[in-house]
């Protein structure tokens, strides 16, 4: 079962990254600009009618970030607190004011209730609660969106290798599977803004958020780690995987504006050009299988575009010598860093009393102590479902997730209920050990 509180903490964390992002690689005179400008726009907030984010608060956020990373953005969890209760007749009098007065804000609302003496006993009636009562009720509305402006849209160039990739997709030819079933492909690829070069490019079965991860991780281990990543507005993009990665890695994750498709020009023009140079002529033999066609369009970009003067760089610059001029400081993942454990999937779900958790329709067993308690799941979904899956409680390693096995269960031993000291200890150890 998925907690929702879980999910809500990780949400506005990634909302508050999505904030910040830009400032964290501008130098520290240009930060404070960068806040100032970023304090000026409208924001939708999760869970808030607040439109506008002050910049000392996104000045909190950026060191929180740089000392604890994404967890350092999560809000607090609220399940300790205990919940705001309104007595009878102060929620009767808040309602009746409101109802009356839709235009009033919900402090002069609290105002009014407190100067007609019907708020009851309440010492304290916090905005906050007033505005969940009225939200739940009904008597709160959303603000209408003021018309959007004329898009100013201007060419753009990065200056360094690793300043921004673009990425998209292209549908690509149909291929045989290993069953023999013709099946399409699509190229899932990445451009180098200011070198035109190609970090990693692959034909996969699949367009989904599972297969462009495995390409961005490759791009990533052979080129470094790009500042931005410019893409446009496809369920893999807008997985919520994909920014759980980019936010741990300092990646700036940019969507193009919906049906605004003149800001990825470059990636198409990429597109264009391997099907007239390269698709358009593979031989035969390339399109046999996808192992094939991945091998011979790898060396048409190694051996042929890459080496090739491009018109976009002035026309006497290849990609290669470009990325030889203007790479110099691209990023590394800091040493020791597990790219393959860094890009497994995440999800949350709560410990049912039998210790199972469910995924994907599979129940899975964990270790004795976690039931009643809130986990994330990591895993590869492109390994088989009998694969082990990791637990993590609390930022800690919490064993492994094996798929239930009932009829191996009717022959362990249970401590009897209420058992203590080295029954129960013992009982527990030899569990801990299946893990």
């Amino acid at each position: 079962m998925k907690d929702p509180e879980t999910d809500r903490r990780t949400e506005l964390a990634l909302f508050r990254y999505g904030v910040i992002a830009e400032a964290l690689h501008l130098p520290a005179s240009e930060v404070a600009g960068a806040l100032a400008r970023q304090s000026e726009k409208e924001w939708s907030i999760p869970g808030s009618r607040r439109r506008r984010i002050a910049a000392q608060t996104m000045r909190d956020w950026l060191r929180r970030y740089r000392r604890l990373g994404l967890d350092g953005l999560k809000p607090k969890s609220r399940k300790s607190a205990a919940p705001r209760r309104l007595s009878p007749e102060t929620v009767e009098t808040l309602l009746a004011i409101r109802q009356a007065n839709p235009d009033l804000s919900v402090r002069k609302v609290i105002a009014r209730a407190r100067a007609f003496g019907g708020v009851g006993d309440e010492a304290s009636l916090p905005a906050s609660t007033v505005y969940r009562l009225f939200r739940r009720e009904g008597l709160i509305g959303g603000r209408k969106t003021p018309p959007a402006p004329a898009r100013d849209q201007r060419r753009f160039a990065a200056s360094a290798a690793c300043e921004l990739w673009q990425s998209d997709v292209m549908h690509g030819p149909r291929i045989r599977d290993e069953a023999g079933r013709k099946r399409k492909t699509y190229l899932l690829c990445l451009l180098d803004d200011a070198t035109r070069m190609v970090p990693h490019g692959e034909f996969r079965f699949s367009e989904d958020a599972a297969s462009y991860l495995l390409v961005l991780r490759e791009a990533i281990e052979r080129r470094g780690l790009p500042q931005r990543i410019y893409c446009d507005n496809g369920s893999n993009f807008r997985s919520r995987q994909l920014s759980l990665v980019c936010a741990r890695l300092g990646i700036v994750l940019i969507r193009a504006t919906p049906f605004h498709p003149a800001g990825k020009g470059k990636i198409e023009r990429f597109f264009r050009t391997v099907r007239e140079q390269w698709l358009s002529r593979a031989p035969a033999e390339a399109l046999e299988d996808i192992a094939s066609l991945n091998r011979s369009f790898q060396q048409w970009l190694d051996c042929e575009y890459h080496l090739s003067p491009h018109r976009g760089l002035g026309g006497a610059m290849t990609p290669r010598d470009k990325w030889a001029a203007t790479g110099g400081r691209v990023r590394r993942p800091p040493a020791g860093t597990d790219l393959e454990d860094l890009f497994l999937f995440e999800t949350d779900r709560r410990v049912s009393s039998a210790r199972t958790v469910s995924l994907n329709s599979r129940l899975y067993e964990v270790m004795d102590g976690l039931s009643g308690q809130t986990v994330t799941l990591r895993y590869d979904p492109s390994q088989p479902p009998e694969a082990p899956l990791k637990v993590v409680r609390e930022g800690r390693p919490a064993g492994l997730a094996r798929p239930l096995d009932q009829q191996a269960n009717i022959k362990v031993k249970r401590a009897p209920s209420g058992c203590s000291g080295k029954a129960a200890a013992s009982a527990s150890d030899d569990k801990i050990k299946e893990f």
